[in-house]
């Protein structure tokens, strides 16, 4: 057995953020400086993975509600862009490297992980093609760097699952999400409308098309927030809107509803909404982004 360290290297830095250390670290020390945070820490988080020029400062509002002297493990939760994935990923590296420092998989969940044969192993290519993951680790390191010798991180590449199989991650996921030394992180952007993502719903009663996209938008972050799982599937089935980490957050809703019956009372609210443009005719397109934070009480 070699005890070599594989490394996942930053493989979108330079293109998606700046591949310069100090450069992004003031970046995002400029984006956390103008967010309040809440009253409790997130137990999870939902954050855009979107190029940060135009999402970094919508999950700032989110990573801004990270408390870093509790959290010892941050499970990174993110939608599979490039491979066909009916199930859960685990990634085959040691280290995640960002321009900031390198994050440790934790390999001792990761164990536990494999045991439940519901996971399969993505390929270091399949790494380093997806950003989902990758681009909350610059925004976890940054929101960690005063412990930053004191937790590791577990990824996640997640499906495109059956409601039966969000559930059944959701049961997995839930004894972990109990813990309040980990953190939940969900990756999604919300609304990709136009013709390049073949989908141009309108409801001219909203005003405006961008006007229809955050009403359309702010539907499904309302259910989100009523952390039920069969709602969001059904809101989904309707409108089919273009939430590219629907899985994720699929995932997240039902482990949340496992430690409800459990008797624990959490809440989720929204904290910031934006769009990448506004889109006023159909040769226009744009990606929304939402930032919101789940606490337990």
């Amino acid at each position: 057995m070699s005890n070599r360290v594989v490394c996942r290297e930053a493989s979108h830095a330079g293109s998606c953020y700046t591949a310069s250390g100090p450069q992004l670290n003031a970046q995002l020390e400029g984006w956390l400086s103008q967010v309040q945070s809440t009253k409790r820490p997130a137990r999870a988080i939902i954050a855009p993975h979107a190029g940060y020029t135009y999402c970094g400062s919508c999950a700032a509002h989110a990573y801004k509600q990270v408390d870093p002297s509790i959290t010892r493990r941050i499970f990174i939760l993110g939608p599979s862009h490039h491979v066909p994935l009916s199930r859960c990923a685990l990634s085959s590296v040691d280290i995640y490297r960002t321009p900031l420092y390198d994050l440790r998989i934790d390999q001792k969940i990761y164990g536990e992980l494999w045991k439940t044969g519901m996971f399969e192993r993505m390929s270091l290519q399949t790494d380093e093609d997806e950003h989902s993951i990758e681009m909350h680790l610059p925004y976890t390191a940054k929101a960690m760097e005063s412990h930053k010798d004191e937790f590791t991180i577990i990824p996640v590449l997640v499906g495109a699952l059956s409601e039966s199989k969000e559930q059944e991650f959701g049961k997995l996921f839930s004894k972990y999400l109990a813990d309040p030394s980990n953190l939940f992180v969900v990756s999604s952007d919300f609304c990709h409308w136009g013709q390049r993502f073949r989908y141009s719903y309108y409801d001219e009663s909203q005003g405006e098309i961008y006007r229809s996209i955050e009403h359309l938008d702010k539907m499904g972050m309302s259910i989100i927030e009523q952390l039920d799982p069969v709602s969001f599937s059904n809101y989904l089935k309707k409108y089919h809107n273009t939430i590219c980490g629907r899985h994720p957050i699929g995932v997240l809703l039902n482990a949340i509803t496992e430690l409800q019956k459990n008797g624990m009372n959490m809440s989720f609210s929204f904290l910031n909404y934006a769009q990448s443009s506004q889109c006023r005719n159909w040769q226009d397109s744009s990606v929304s982004y939402a930032a919101g934070a789940l606490t337990v009480h």
